[in-house]
């Protein structure tokens, strides 16, 4: 089992910064693939940015040059640095791991973040 806790969602203004953190109740080392997806009110849940335990990275397009993903391994966190942020960036923030020995999944309860214009 993994538990997942987020923090650093908040109320922010259009241009501001905000960082996420996603701490793992296990060490994040052999966790294949951790990430970030987002649902805003009456939208589906979608992909924000993803890392692997190599250190690869993914991001959607509509966030690419704002956030930044990264993994702190000594920490057994995962952060999400977002930068410029705008109003149709505001949605609840979800933390994901995947686990590919044991082809499972684990989410966080999620933190909203607000973006106001």
């Amino acid at each position: 089992q993994v538990q997942l806790v987020e923090s650093g969602g908040g109320l922010v203004q259009a241009g501001g910064s905000l960082r996420l953190s996603c701490a793992a109740s296990v060490s994040i080392v052999n966790i294949n693939s951790m990430g970030w997806y987002r649902q805003a009110p009456g939208n589906q849940r979608e992909l924000v940015a993803s890392i692997t335990s190599g250190g690869n990275t993914n991001y959607a397009d509509s966030v690419k040059g704002r956030f930044t993903i990264s993994r702190g391994n000594a920490k057994n966190t995962v952060y999400l640095q977002m930068n410029s942020l705008k109003p149709e960036h505001t949605a609840v923030y979800y933390c994901y791991a995947h686990r590919s020995y044991y082809a499972d999944d684990y989410w966080g309860q999620g933190t909203q973040v607000t973006v106001s214009s």
